[in-house]
């Protein structure tokens, strides 16, 4: 009922009118993921059972990952040619780890960093092993509170 009620919010928000004129699948149905191996048969507006075939995926060759791999690679090949290969290899690997970083303007409101030092009032993410809780445990006492 909960999945129902959110596809409903979902689809009132959007304002498809496509969405709108699909029939609602029984809970069982709509929880399951979706196979996009073959087609399926969906109910047109006409009522008429007509058969949906998934959008073809992008041809390898035109991922932008890819593309973006294979640019590197022939630039790296071209600077080993010029003998600057360690040092474009080098600035490379910094602008990864420069691009990978995110900033804490870009986080999710409530969202923490898992460096403690970052997140506002020193606040450690679940899971974290802190110094206290090593030393309590190696002196077998037992935890405050408990």
């Amino acid at each position: 009922a909960a999945v129902e009620r959110r596809l409903a919010q979902f689809r009132a928000a959007r304002g498809s009118a496509a969405a709108a004129s699909r029939p609602a699948d029984p809970p069982a149905v709509s929880a399951a993921p979706e196979l996009a191996e073959g087609p399926r048969a969906a109910v047109g507006p006409s009522g008429v059972a007509a058969q949906v075939r998934p959008a073809p995926a992008a041809p390898l060759w035109a991922r932008p990952l890819l593309l973006k791999v294979l640019l590197w690679a022939v630039l790296l090949a071209l600077f080993a040619e010029l003998e600057l290969g360690l040092p474009y290899f080098v600035l490379s690997l910094l602008y990864w780890m420069y691009a990978g970083t995110r900033g804490p303007a870009e986080r999710r409101p409530g969202e923490l960093s898992a460096y403690s030092v970052f997140n506002p009032g020193c606040a450690a993410i679940a899971g974290t092993l802190t110094a206290e809780q090593l030393e309590r445990e190696l002196h077998y006492r037992p935890a405050a509170g408990r």
